[in-house]
């Protein structure tokens, strides 16, 4: 007696883009993993077909960098990304440093908060903050499925026991590095800006638009620069997060010309947005490293660097704080009004990523779909350690699916999101594709903005090492 194969689902119709290739297929999906991919006349009887005719199939598209604050528990942060066309983000989380929670404890804690309210998968990267205590706690949260760090090497006066010094990056790399991990770094020097603004302040030159001028890009390349020797001298993989700047790039093309594992992001933010946008904006785009002035070559610099593949992802940087808090240093864009507290930093964001990066990547600049699937997909999934589960559509892989209408336009509006900051800097921005619907494991996330899994689905996901990520250009 012969039984006959069935599978859950068969996706049809739609053109199949990966990182490195395109092709009309159909695919088969069993147990939330993709079981084949072939001809529509070659896939087995399904319990459901989805009829992807006209459009793109892309791998889940993944965030690799956000923060989510005390109002964003992951329940809502799971729903924001997933409502956007993300099916994986990897947020940050951080010990308690002042009980000096250890790093498995904090990892603990974050993942089953995760695994409790998440509709879609979340990975976990941990911040180390400045306090050598959490050095103890490395090898031990690798061994729980976290092989991301990041450390801070700006923010001195922002608040305490942030910034780093050389010496702590050095044994935090000799430590990750060691194990199979990457270190995650955000290069600005700290001094410098530190210095720069009280002279700022000093001088009465404290509104938002004053701002972007206490961390000038040479700041953030100095950094880059000193990172990346510490690097080498370690042999230590680097991640250096939200690249904005020409200078930066351009050290960072020469230590991957040397060969070196080194790899970074830039943001949409850092893309689209400029340092004269702080007219109309004011201190809501208050956002560490700052915008960039348009006349200074770092939009164009960074754009070439993603489309020649010195540039591996795009990410959000998420990390909003609502419009009254933001709003407080429209007079002072360093202090809250009678207060010593800094006016704070950052802007949502990753409920605009997914839609922003195809529509002025993929459909204005013409770098096609296999682009998107690479910065948005595969790279992501690399060089935090989920490849080949997460990033690309291949058999064997969770059925994590993007289905893109090319053609359709919408328009970015803060009351269409589900974030409590109460702005978008996208307000009013036309885009052109739009991400139709998800699936998370074979399951349908998404569909045409509506939600369709509960909090009980999504789940931590563990990493493996780095794997270098695809480089050159989409050829």
């Amino acid at each position: 007696m012969v039984v006959e194969q069935r599978v859950d689902t068969v996706v049809s119709g739609g053109l199949v883009v990966t990182a490195t290739s395109e092709v009309k297929a159909s695919i088969a999906i069993k147990d939330g993993v993709v079981a084949a991919i072939g001809s529509p006349d070659s896939m087995p009887a399904s319990d459901r077909e989805i009829d992807a005719s006209g459009r793109y199939v892309l791998p889940g598209p993944i965030d690799g960098h956000a923060h989510f604050r005390g109002w964003e528990d992951f329940e809502l942060a799971g729903k924001m990304a997933a409502k956007s066309g993300l099916t994986t983000i990897i947020p940050f989380g951080e010990p308690n440093h002042g009980d000096h929670e250890g790093l498995p404890a904090a990892a603990t804690r974050i993942t089953g908060e995760i695994n409790a309210g998440s509709v879609i998968d979340m990975g976990l990267h941990l911040m180390l903050g400045a306090d050598p205590y959490v050095f103890e706690g490395i090898p031990a949260a690798m061994d729980m499925g976290i092989r991301s760090f990041k450390a801070f090497m700006t923010y001195k006066s922002r608040r305490p026991r942030i910034m780093v010094d050389d010496e702590f990056i050095i044994n935090a790399m000799n430590l990750i590095g060691g194990n199979g991990g990457v270190t995650q770094l955000h290069c600005e020097n700290g001094d410098v800006i530190d210095h720069l603004e009280k002279r700022f302040r000093d001088e009465g030159r404290v509104k938002p638009t004053d701002f972007p001028d206490v961390a000038p890009p040479w700041v953030e390349e100095e950094a880059i620069n000193r990172a990346i020797a510490l690097a080498k001298m370690t042999g230590s993989p680097l991640y250096i997060v939200h690249l904005s700047t020409r200078l930066g790039l351009e050290r960072i093309k020469r230590a991957q010309a040397e060969g070196l594992p080194i790899w970074t992001e830039t943001c949409p933010q850092y893309l689209l947005l400029a340092a004269e946008d702080h007219e109309k904006w004011g201190p809501l785009l208050k956002i560490g490293p700052p915008l960039r002035y348009r006349d200074g070559g770092d939009h164009d610099a960074l754009w070439e660097g993603l489309e020649a593949g010195y540039i591996s992802c795009v990410a959000s940087d998420h990390s909003p704080y609502v419009y009254e808090e933001k709003m407080k240093g429209v007079d002072n864009v360093f202090f809250m009004p009678g207060t010593e507290l800094p006016v704070p930093f950052g802007a949502p964001s990753i409920e605009t990523i997914a839609p922003v990066v195809y529509s002025k990547g993929v459909e204005e600049r013409g770098l096609g779909p296999r682009w998107f699937a690479r910065v948005m997909a595969e790279n992501p999934a690399r060089i935090f350690g989920l490849y080949p589960q997460k990033g690309t559509i291949q058999v064997g892989s969770d059925a994590d699916l993007a289905i893109v209408d090319p053609a359709r336009m919408h328009t970015i509006s803060e009351s269409k999101m589900l974030g409590k900051a109460g702005f978008t800097p996208y307000e009013g921005m036309e885009l052109k594709g739009a991400i139709t619907m998800t699936l998370l494991r074979g399951e349908v996330l998404m569909e045409d903005g509506e939600i369709k899994l509960g909090p009980e689905y999504g789940r931590f996901v563990k990493s493996g090492a780095p794997v270098a990520p695809l480089g050159g250009r989409v050829g």
